[in-house]
């Protein structure tokens, strides 16, 4: 059975998220082995990924096992929903309020 890799990771997947109707699934095979894309309702995002990632770290190291059964490289890649909260990258100066020697100097004359 070829596709004993989406089979596990779909039956997978449904039992951890609230929305199994929007799990989508899609295996491509290449000369790097076998990728699966794995599309999630933005909601249960949370549930796949896990705290600290440690779910989908699972996730992975299970498909790999079925790939190393079945002499294949599995990766799976998680699809970002649109307007994903990913945060922004911070600045070194962020939150820092930058001011000239005297505005600074103003400032302190009305103390």
């Amino acid at each position: 059975m070829q596709d004993a890799d989406k089979v596990f990771l779909e039956y997978v997947v449904k039992a951890l998220v609230d929305n199994p109707n929007d799990v989508k699934l899609d295996r491509t095979v290449d000369e790097m082995g076998v990728l699966i894309s794995l599309t999630v309702n933005p909601a249960d995002m949370g549930k796949i990924i896990g705290r600290m990632g440690n779910t989908a770290k699972a996730i992975r190291t299970l498909l790999r096992i079925i790939g190393m059964k079945n002499n294949a490289r599995v990766n799976l890649k998680i699809n970002e929903p649109e307007g994903g909260m990913r945060p922004e990258p911070r600045s070194t100066n962020e939150g820092i309020a930058t001011k000239t020697v005297d505005q600074a100097m103003e400032d302190l004359k009305g103390i």
